[in-house]
């Protein structure tokens, strides 16, 4: 992960958590109300880091364990 900006690697975790959900069978919604949320919007705007959204160390911790996943699964490039 040399010469990554923050950014890029907004992109790569968004990019990993859509993938890991679909291969774990979840819906966007589906993870979002299971992490807690009441919409979609949290999920869907920081997987295609929309209006510069991104998600944080609790929610992708929340995340992993949903997923049953480990936590640097979701940083790798």
């Amino acid at each position: 992960m040399q010469n990554i900006t923050p950014q890029q690697l907004y992109q790569t975790i968004g990019k990993n958590v859509a993938q890991l959900r679909k291969e774990k069978g979840y819906s966007q919604l589906e993870l979002s109300l299971a992490m807690g949320y009441k919409s979609v919007s949290v999920v869907s705007g920081a997987e295609i880091c929309y209006n510069s959204k991104h998600f944080n160390l609790e929610q992708l911790l929340k995340i992993s364990q949903i997923l049953q996943v480990d936590l640097c699964t979701l940083l790798q490039q």
